[in-house]
């Protein structure tokens, strides 16, 4: 069967793009692995109309919604490989099933490569937060930390003071100048230059390698991120380096650089939150549909 369009990645990004699509009556494979990027968070916020809900409740109800609509096909398995082939797209799951269409949207999002110190896995989206503006107000102006772990840790250590007092704790990376100094003392922010060596506590304890542990409400930190899926890689489409990492170079209507092929979501942004991969999604759900008409 020959659908109009694929869609690799069934998180956020994709069900908006799958929605428009749905409701432009065209048929739709939507692939998913389940690997939400928020699956660790214990709630979103910032998203208009559900805010403080937990993330799989707002995808299971996206979900719910979308398969209301009987031209989109819910296939639960990872894209392994992509390939276009005289004007339509291949994509081959892990379990060896094939599915080909009209056009592919990628939408299969990013990895956030977290630095190795002992516990901070463990409490990421729950104590350890990547944004302010998804995970800032509940921690009620506590005090906070930013833990440098790339060159955007400027950025970050300037930014979190509007949430509460703010520590920086350089670990290595890190390397103040004086004039970063002046601006990050007049921002009410105090310099650790002590190496971190774990995190521990319910919450967020920061351990130092002198023995000394500052209790804070929450820590900050800005990880690499690295593609999910190879496979706008295999498709040859052109990437771009973000602050964090690389992402899939698009046109103003989520098209790539290979004709046919679309993508959104926080593989193809140097930024993401939900609300943005929503609105991601209904741009590239809409110009897939008008690129199926206009050529």
């Amino acid at each position: 069967m020959l659908h109009d369009v694929i869609i690799v990645g069934g998180s956020y990004s994709g069900m908006a793009a799958a929605l428009q699509l749905a409701r432009a009556r065209k048929d739709v494979a939507v692939v998913d692995a389940g690997q939400r990027r928020n699956r660790f968070a214990e709630a979103s916020h910032g998203f208009l109309g559900q805010d403080g809900q937990p993330p799989g409740a707002i995808a299971a109800q996206a979900r719910a919604q979308l398969l209301s609509y009987p031209t989109v096909t819910w296939v639960e398995g990872k894209a392994v490989a992509a390939t276009a082939e005289e004007g339509q797209f291949r994509v081959t799951l892990e379990t060896g099933e094939e599915r080909t269409a009209r056009r592919l949207l990628l939408a299969t999002g990013v990895v956030d490569n977290l630095p190795d110190v002992p516990g901070l896995q463990e409490r990421w989206g729950r104590g350890v937060y990547q944004c302010p503006y998804c995970d800032g107000y509940e921690l009620n102006q506590g005090h906070l930390g930013v833990l440098a772990t790339s060159g955007f840790w400027f950025h970050q250590a300037m930014l979190i003071p509007e949430w509460g007092r703010t520590t920086l704790f350089t670990n290595g990376i890190a390397r103040p100048d004086a004039e970063q100094r002046a601006a990050l003392a007049r921002r009410g922010v105090t310099i650790e230059e002590a190496a971190v060596t774990g995190i521990a506590g319910e919450r967020v304890t920061v351990q130092l390698e002198d023995g000394r542990s500052i209790a804070l409400a929450g820590l900050f930190l800005v990880p690499r991120t690295s593609f999910a899926s190879p496979l706008a890689s295999q498709l040859g489409c052109t990437l771009e380096e973000g602050p964090m990492g690389p992402f899939i170079w698009t046109d103003i209507r989520k098209e790539t650089s290979v004709p046919g092929v679309f993508a959104c979501g926080d593989a193809a942004r140097a930024a993401g939150s939900v609300s943005l991969a929503v609105g991601d999604g209904a741009i590239a759900g809409t110009g897939i549909h008008q690129s199926l008409i206009f050529r």
